[in-house]
């Protein structure tokens, strides 16, 4: 019984219908990667829950007070890939964007896949190894060794299908399986060197949404490079990348250190408004907060054909999440759970302070050439799903709410055409392009 109450928590139930939402949204295109999300919420909910029921957890000293998070930091990064992986299909489909940008996402999704899941067979490893107490007697059986090794065996079956699919040889499927393989494996060393240099700071969850953000950032910046160093023929060759993506330079050398001679300053001001998530050695509150408004900007910095994806941020944190605590704090009586602090009055709240916001932000961005129609049903839905995570569950809500939320906004059908005249000349007729 207490196997069964644990896999019913709010916040897997929550990631499990966001998973589902995403999986919904696919085209038929898009299958393997799909299919290889699917294997890869189901091995990281095996694990989530088998963590919290052993003692393996013990082994790693994270923050007090929070689950495993494992399901919620494995599937938040490749849910926004292959979010936007679909909104570039769409765009390829339409013409609006060229085939190498396509397969830099492909590309971009596997890496990212393929970090969660080397760190997910490490955690299994970790479980397996872990020796029989009283208190935590070991629990993986024969199914449980059977379900690890079909979903090793079905995610590699997928990523050679899915990578052989845009590749011209089988020596660059070769390549590019093991470029994904480097990732995996460096995910890897990341995490164990972040569990042993910042004990207590951070649960499995969080760290695995670090671990796999600076391995795909300073992967993309390797391949990037030798790209600009060594021509087409090692881009294409290596990781089948023309780098069609239009970016800046300064964009790969982006930096939050404590320099002086204001970091002190900066240092002391910040540690003033900690809280429970924060320790001495690291603070993660605010820069959680700039990153999980900023990224949203940045990811939509390339095509985009939802105008809100890029506010995802400010929406989630800036007005939803502060009118949450805001009215949940003073108002609050009917909490989602007896051991947390969440209420659905704050709840409640943020849902509707996001969607007044979303209400005033629409004419706002149709005066810009934009079309839209009364399809509010998916938005009212990328809302609820992301305004519930934020009640249910124990991690840095900060970095998880706004990746959710944009991934959600690529989905939604509520901006359906985009039109743009374009005047050929002063004596000639308007050109009308719609993109629908």
């Amino acid at each position: 019984m207490a196997l069964s109450s644990s896999m019913l928590n709010g916040e897997r139930g929550v990631v499990v219908l966001i998973v589902c939402r995403v999986l919904y949204s696919l085209p038929l295109s898009l299958l393997c990667p799909g299919l290889n999300l699917a294997i890869l919420s189901l091995f990281a909910l095996f694990l989530d829950i088998r963590l919290d029921d052993s003692a393996a957890l013990s082994r790693f000293k994270t923050r007090p007070g929070a689950s495993s998070g494992i399901l919620l930091g494995a599937v938040t990064l490749p849910t926004v890939m292959i979010s936007k992986l679909i909104q570039l299909t769409r765009a390829y489909s339409l013409q609006q964007i060229e085939l190498q940008e396509l397969e830099h996402m492909t590309m971009q999704y596997w890496a990212t896949s393929a970090s969660c899941f080397g760190v997910l067979i490490f955690l299994c490893l970790v479980v397996l190894s872990t020796p029989n107490t009283k208190r935590f007697p070991r629990s993986f059986s024969v199914w449980d060794a059977t379900l690890s090794i079909f979903c090793v065996a079905t995610y590699a079956v997928t990523c050679c299908v899915s990578l052989a699919a845009i590749s011209h040889t089988g020596s660059n499927t070769v390549l590019k399986l093991m470029w994904e393989l480097y990732h995996g494996l460096v995910a890897v060393m990341l995490i164990q060197r972040l569990l042993d240099k910042f004990p207590s700071c951070a649960s499995i969850g969080e760290l695995l949404l670090v671990t796999v953000g600076l391995v795909l950032y300073f992967g993309d910046m390797l391949a990037c490079t030798i790209a600009k160093v060594s021509g087409s023929l090692i881009s294409t060759e290596l990781v089948s990348i023309k780098y069609g993506i239009r970016r800046s330079e300064i964009s790969i050398i982006i930096q939050v250190w404590r320099i002086w001679p204001l970091g002190q300053f900066i240092h002391q001001f910040m540690t003033a408004f900690t809280d429970h998530r924060d320790s001495d050695l690291l603070i993660v509150s605010h820069f959680s907060l700039l990153l999980g408004c900023a990224l949203p900007i940045w990811m939509s910095s390339g095509f985009n054909d939802r105008p809100l994806a890029p506010f995802a941020g400010i929406l989630s944190l800036g007005i939803g999440d502060t009118m949450a605590s805001i009215v949940g704090y003073k108002y609050g009586v009917l909490r989602w759970s007896k051991t947390g602090k969440k209420t659905i009055e704050g709840t409640a709240a943020g849902i509707t302070s996001v969607l007044a916001a979303c209400s005033i932000l629409l004419p706002l961005l149709a005066s810009t050439g934009y079309i839209f129609t009364e399809h509010w049903f998916s938005l009212i839905l990328a809302v609820t799903v992301s305004s519930l995570l934020e009640a249910y569950t124990t991690q840095l809500d900060n970095a998880f709410i706004p990746l959710i939320f944009y991934s959600h906004l690529c989905l939604t059908s509520t901006f359906l055409r985009v039109f743009t005249i374009i005047s050929k000349d002063s004596s000639s007729d308007e050109k009308l392009i719609g993109v629908q």
